[in-house]
C-alpha cells in the first residue's frame, strides 16, 4: 500500500511540475556538483514560487532545500525546511532521522529523541538513527555534569567576520596555521559551495614577550584563487601537508592531498600528494601527521570504508611517501563521518564524527590506542568543548592541557570560528617508576594498564623509569610491569567517585631472574639462627611474591661477616637459611619451592652502584673480602661487615 501510495505521488508529481522541470533540474544539478549555497538560493527561489501549487511539490522541494541547508550547517533553517517536507507528507522515512539530526544539532534534545524513535519505528536497525538517539539521550545528562571549571574563550585576534577552522599550533607553539574565507583570501569569486571566498592558509606568530600577533595570510605559492584547508606540518618543520580542491564546471569538487617543502623559511608550491593509485573521483582530505613521522592520518570516502567519511592512514618512507594506506576500522569508523584528525602523541588520536553517539553535529573524540595493538579506546570529550554545533579541529600546546580548536557555535550562518580552551588542573594522574632490586632505574619497561572506565594502554618508562596517565574518578585500575630479565609485577588501584585533582604514586621493584635479591631488614639474635619479630614484614613481602607466581623456585642463602673460623660460620649460615625456609614452609609454600644453602663468609658482598652512592669510600665492583675490609677505618669495617652479614633470594627455575 505504502509503495502504491509513492508511485501515485511521483506520477501526479511529474504532471503537475513538468512547466517548472528545468529550474528544479538545475538546482539539483548544483546540489550534485557540489554548489550549495548556489542551490539554496535556487531552492528557496523553486519553494516561493511554489506556495499556489500542489502541496505534493511543495514537499519535495521543502525536503531538497532542507538537504541543503543540512550540508551548509545552517541548522535551524534546517529544521524549519525539513517540519515543512513532514507537514506536506513528502513520502520518504528518511525525512525523520534528517529532522531528528537537525534538531539534535539545534540542541533540541527531547524533540531529537522522540523523531529517533519515529524513525526507529520505520527502520529498526538503523545504526545512525540507534547512535543518535543515544546522544540525544546522554546529551541531556551531559549538560547536568560539572564541566570542572574548563574554560572556553571566542579567539577574537584570529577570528573574523568570515570562517575560519582546522587551527594548528608549530614550532614549539609560537606559530599558529589556520584556514579562513576573511575578505582578503586570494581571488576575486566566491565560492558556489558556501557563497564566500574560499579558504587560505592564514599564520599569526607570537611576539619576544609571547603575545600572538594579527594574523596574515601565509606567504607562499600554496595559497591560490581556490580552496586551501587543514594543514599539518612535521615534528622537524621540513614539510607541511594541506588540503585543496578547485571546482570544476561538470564535475563535484574533488578534494586532495598536497604537500610543500619548507626552503629558506618559505613553502614551495606543493605537489599532489599519491595515496591511491587511479582514484581520481574519491575525497582526499583532513591531513595530519604524526609526531614521530611514521604514518599520515587523512579522511576519503572512497571504497573499503564503512560510511560517508573515514579515517585512513598511510605509511610513510623518506618523510613524505606513502607505502601504503589502512582504514582505521570499525572502532573509530561508523556508517556516519568521521573527520579532522589529529594525532597529539602515536598512541593518542583526536577527531570528530557525527557517527558515534554525541551531542549533536561532529563532536569530537579521543581515542587511545589499547596494549600497542591497533584496537582502540574511544571517548567522547563532552561540554564545554562540545557542543550541539559542529566542533572539531582541535591542537594543544606541549605538554599542556590548553589549545584552539574550532566551532560553528554562535553563528545563526553556520561560519566556523577559533576557540580556545584551557582545562584547569583538576585531573587526577597516576605515576610511578619502576626499579630493580638494587634502586636502579629500568628503562623502557613496559607498564600496561587496564581500567574499569574502558582504558586500556600500555606506557614505556623513560630513562628515569618513570610512566605517567590520567585516570577517571571511581574507577578501579590494574596496573602490570614488565621487562625483560624480571618477573612481571602487579599493583592495583581505586580511585575514589568524588575524587579530583589528585597524585596517585604506583611504583614497581622488579625481581631479577639469576640474580640475588637481599632481603633487608632480616636480623636474628646474636650468634643464633633464631629470627627476631621485626623481620617478619619482609620474609611477609617474599611470601606474597612466591604467591603470585607459583612456579618460582627460589634458591635462599645466608652470609656472615668476616668473624670468626669457616666452619662456625658455615654452621651459622646454614642454621639462618633454614629458620628463613621454615618460615615460608610455614606459611604456605612449598618445601620443594625453597632451597636453603650455606656459604659463610666465602661469598663476600660485590659492591653494586647504589651502595657505591650510598658509601663513598665504597667503589662500584669492589669484593668485600677480609683483605679489603682490613685497609678501611674502624667505623668503615663495620659498615663493610654489615652489608656482608645478609639474606639473599635469588629465583633459579619457574
Amino acid at each position: 500500500m505504502r509503495f502504491l501510495k509513492i508511485i501515485c505521488f511521483i506520477f501526479s508529481l511529474l504532471i503537475m511540475v513538468s512547466c517548472k522541470q528545468a529550474k528544479l533540474n538545475d538546482a539539483r544539478d548544483q546540489y550534485i556538483r557540489g554548489d550549495y549555497y548556489s542551490a539554496s538560493q535556487t531552492y528557496k527561489k523553486l519553494y516561493t514560487q511554489s506556495r499556489n501549487k500542489d502541496n505534493a511539490l511543495k514537499g519535495i522541494i521543502a525536503f531538497e532545500m532542507a538537504e541543503v541547508y543540512r550540508k551548509l550547517n545552517r541548522s535551524s533553517h534546517a529544521v524549519n525546511a525539513y517540519k515543512n517536507a513532514i507537514r506536506y507528507e513528502y513520502p520518504d522515512s528518511l525525512i525523520y532521522l534528517r529532522y531528528a539530526q537537525m534538531l539534535h544539532k539545534q540542541g533540541e534534545y527531547n524533540q531529537a529523541i522522540e523523531a529517533y524513535t519515529e524513525f526507529l519505528n520505520l527502520s529498526l536497525d538503523n545504526q545512525i538513527a540507534k547512535n543518535g538517539l543515544e546522544g540525544a539521550s546522554l546529551s541531556l545528562l551531559w549538560q547536568e555534569e560539572n564541566t570542572k571549571g574548563i574554560n572556553i574563550a571566542y579567539s577574537e585576534l584570529f577570528n573574523s567576520n568570515r570562517g575560519e577552522f582546522s587551527p594548528v599550533l608549530a614550532q614549539n607553539d609560537n606559530v599558529i596555521y589556520f584556514n579562513s574565507s576573511r575578505n582578503d583570501a586570494i581571488g576575486d569569486t566566491n565560492s558556489p559551495i558556501t557563497g564566500v571566498k574560499y579558504n587560505d592558509i592564514y599564520i599569526a606568530e607570537k611576539n619576544a614577550i609571547g603575545e600572538w600577533q594579527k594574523p596574515k595570510r601565509l606567504s607562499s605559492e600554496i595559497n591560490t584563487e581556490f580552496d586551501e584547508g587543514t594543514a599539518t606540518i612535521t615534528s622537524n618543520g621540513k614539510y607541511m601537508f594541506y588540503t585543496y580542491s578547485s571546482p570544476s564546471a561538470s564535475n563535484p569538487t574533488v578534494t586532495k592531498i598536497y604537500v610543500s617543502r619548507r626552503i629558506n623559511g618559505t613553502w614551495s608550491i606543493g605537489r599532489e600528494l599519491k595515496l591511491a593509485e587511479n582514484d581520481n573521483t574519491s575525497l582526499f582530505a583532513h591531513p595530519s601527521v604524526s609526531p614521530s613521522g611514521e604514518y599520515l592520518y587523512f579522511v576519503s570516502d572512497m571504497l573499503g570504508g564503512y560510511g560517508s567519511k573515514d579515517i585512513w592512514r598511510a605509511k610513510l618512507a623518506n618523510e613524505i611517501e606513502p607505502l601504503f594506506i589502512e582504514n582505521l576500522g570499525p572502532e573509530i569508523n561508523t556508517p556516519g563521518d568521521e573527520v579532522f584528525p589529529y594525532l597529539r602523541n602515536d598512541t593518542t588520536l583526536y577527531f570528530s564524527s557525527d557517527g558515534h553517539p554525541g551531542m549533536g553535529g561532529l563532536d569530537i573524540f579521543i581515542a587511545r590506542k589499547q596494549n600497542n595493538s591497533e584496537q582502540w579506546n574511544i571517548e567522547n570529550i563532552k561540554s564545554p568543548i562540545n557542543s550541539s554545533y559542529d566542533d572539531f579541529g582541535i591542537t594543544f600546546k606541549k605538554n599542556s592541557e590548553k589549545g584552539f580548536f574550532s566551532s560553528n557555535r554562535n553563528d545563526t550562518r553556520g561560519y566556523d570560528h577559533i576557540y580556545s580552551f584551557e582545562i584547569p588542573n583538576n585531573i587526577i594522574t597516576v605515576e610511578g617508576i619502576v626499579v630493580d632490586h638494587e634502586d636502579e632505574f629500568i628503562y623502557g619497561a613496559t607498564v600496561l594498564v587496564v581500567g574499569s572506565d574502558g582504558l586500556q594502554q600500555s606506557f614505556k618508562t623513560n630513562k628515569e623509569g618513570e610512566y605517567r596517565f590520567v585516570a577517571n574518578a571511581g574507577n578501579n585500575y590494574l596496573l602490570m610491569a614488565i621487562t625483560e630479565g624480571f618477573l612481571n609485577q602487579e599493583h592495583s588501584l581505586k580511585v575514589g567517585p568524588n575524587v579530583s585533582d589528585t597524585l596517585y604514586y604506583v611504583d614497581f621493584e622488579m625481581i631479577p631472574y639469576n640474580k640475588p635479591v637481599v632481603l633487608e631488614n632480616i636480623f636474628y639474635d646474636f650468634d643464633s639462627a633464631l629470627l627476631k619479630e621485626e623481620s617478619k614484614d619482609e620474609l611477609d613481602g617474599l611470601i606474597d611474591i612466591l604467591n603470585e607466581h607459583p612456579g618460582v623456585v627460589i634458591e635462599l642463602k645466608a652470609h656472615t661477616d668476616r668473624w670468626g673460623s669457616e666452619d662456625y660460620n658455615y654452621s651459622l649460615s646454614l642454621s639462618r637459611a633454614r629458620s628463613v625456609k621454615d618460615y615460608l614452609i610455614n606459611h604456605g609454600i612449598n618445601t620443594e619451592r625453597v632451597i636453603a644453602v650455606a656459604v659463610g663468609k666465602n661469598e663476600p658482598k660485590i659492591i653494586t652502584s647504589s651502595i657505591a652512592t650510598k658509601y663513598n669510600f665504597l667503589n662500584e665492583g669492589d669484593v668485600l673480602n677480609e683483605e679489603i675490609v682490613k685497609t678501611f677505618s674502624i667505623e668503615h669495617q663495620e659498615i663493610a661487615d654489615q652489608l656482608n652479614r645478609r639474606t639473599e633470594f635469588k629465583i633459579i627455575d619457574f
